[in-house]
């Protein structure tokens, strides 16, 4: 009989309960449960809705009782960088306020008259973002210092989760990376920088790294499902998880394609010089303390919201064949300019971008998908060439994960302006990477090079080639 272990993996949009084992070699997954995710006003601010997140999460469990599956395990990944605060009876004191909120604006230049930004990269590798936890938190430190001073619990968006599943509080390193406030060196909470900023060090838990048994589920929630499971850490930030999927990881530039874009390489040591601060890549945590040198870049967030604004009349899978067929129409936009952050309207910013540069203005939905297409792109291209600049090596493949790894056409888009081989897949890397996490905590797999392997067999990839290239052949 199968081992099952549940993957809780939760995006800006959605979310899944994925239960997945290995059977005869190979890893078998299989979605349980899906659930919506949004943004929702509370307040002045732009939040998270936690408690609709945990029944949904309870729904996915319930929903295996009822298919017959009883888990061994279950880890949760979410995005990063957002938090909690808890007061000193563990009741919660903020809102789990979102990274597109805009209460960060101007902290991180408030933030440098205190840190410079040099000593601040070089201390922890981390590339500078307006929402990054550091400036989420001297905002709320300029705003409501009060807050802080009552505060007794930090818990970032997946460590909250484990928490209600079995009382533990711990902070998870792959996502207390992102943070901007853990040392790249020593891989603990930085206190010189807390100091620094008037932090209360004492709120922060102990990083525990990814494979962690964190022990079993509360009783309560045991006796609800009708049956316990371990709680282990998977790589808790879900682009983490998503590398560890990554089949291969040798002369491999990868790119996690979703809401957002991280296009980087994985590393045993940070890169934390004067180039890879020049070009804002960042040093986050992987599996097994390596670290994942990449860039993030505005991802499909931004034909999300095309597809929104055009109320949703449009699929995705229409919108890419509609920019397929815009062949003539090239306009190039800075897909990193904040003002595609969270715009009132994406079509109507991406428009007047088009106008104030002189460059022709997409008026069909077609020509702004295409758009964002050629954008996205060219925004890839550039980081590639950085990134190889600053390894000082060439990378032969690309190999694209997660759910934009399903858009053929910007994968033979890449193929063509990067001239090199593009490999998709596997499509559900996230939840793939936690469920092979917690199989190596359970035993079932031993190695990371093991996981890769039978993620490899398990898996088939896709393959484009330039056109050129293929000219050739």
């Amino acid at each position: 009989m199968r081992k099952y272990c549940l993957a809780v993996d939760i995006g800006a949009s959605s979310g899944r309960v994925i239960a997945g084992g290995v059977e005869e070699g190979k890893l078998k997954i299989n979605e349980i449960y899906r659930f919506d995710n949004h943004i929702i006003q509370k307040g002045s601010h732009f939040c998270w809705d936690l408690e609709h997140l945990f029944q949904e999460i309870k729904k996915g469990i319930h929903a295996c009782q009822e298919i017959g599956i009883k888990p061994e395990s279950i880890g949760v990944d979410t995005w990063a960088v957002d938090f909690v605060l808890l007061d000193e009876e563990d009741r919660l004191l903020t809102e789990a306020v979102a990274y597109r909120d805009p209460r960060t604006d101007g902290m991180m230049e408030k933030v440098f008259q205190i840190i410079g930004k040099e000593q601040l990269y070089f201390d922890t590798g981390i590339q500078f973002q307006k929402f990054n936890t550091i400036y989420q938190l001297y905002a709320i430190q300029q705003t409501h210092p009060e807050l802080l001073r009552q505060a007794r619990t930090f818990l970032m968006i997946p460590d909250y989760f484990h928490y209600l599943l079995t009382g533990k509080k711990v902070n998870e390193y792959t996502n207390a990376t992102t943070t901007q406030l853990v040392n790249a060196f020593t891989r603990t909470w930085d206190k010189r920088i807390l100091r620094q900023l008037g932090i209360n060090e004492e709120i922060f838990q102990p990083i525990h790294t990814p494979k962690t048994l964190l022990g079993n589920l509360r009783k309560e929630l045991a006796e609800e499902f009708g049956f316990d499971m371990k709680v282990i850490l998977p790589a808790t930030h879900d682009t983490a998880s998503a590398v560890t999927a990554v089949p291969e990881s040798e002369n491999t530039i990868y790119i996690s394609s979703g809401t957002w874009s991280l296009i980087g390489v994985e590393n045993q040591d940070p890169i934390c010089t004067a180039d890879a601060l020049k070009y804002n890549f960042t040093n986050e945590g992987g599996i097994d303390y390596r670290f994942r040198f990449l860039k993030n870049i505005m991802g499909l967030w931004m034909i999300q919201e095309v597809k929104r604004n055009y109320r949703d009349r449009y699929s995705f899978a229409q919108l890419v064949e509609m920019a397929r067929r815009e062949k003539e129409f090239i306009s190039i936009i800075n897909v990193d300019d904040g003002r595609f952050l969270k715009p009132n309207n994406m079509v109507e910013e991406i428009q007047k971008y088009c106008q104030e540069m002189n460059q022709p203005v997409p008026k069909t939905p077609g020509q702004v998908a295409k758009c964002v297409f050629d954008s996205l792109v060219v925004s890839y291209q550039k980081a590639i060439q950085e990134i190889e600049e600053i390894v000082g090596k060439k990378f032969s493949q690309i190999n694209v994960i997660g759910g934009g790894c399903k858009n053929e056409l910007l994968n033979q888009m890449i193929a063509d302006v990067t001239g090199k081989e593009v490999y998709a897949g596997p499509v559900e890397a996230t939840a793939i990477g936690n469920i092979v996490v917690q199989l190596m905590a359970l035993g079932d797999i031993q190695t990371l090079d093991q996981a890769r392997t039978i993620i490899k067999r398990s898996f088939p990839l896709r393959r484009f080639i330039s056109k050129k290239e293929s000219g050739r052949v």
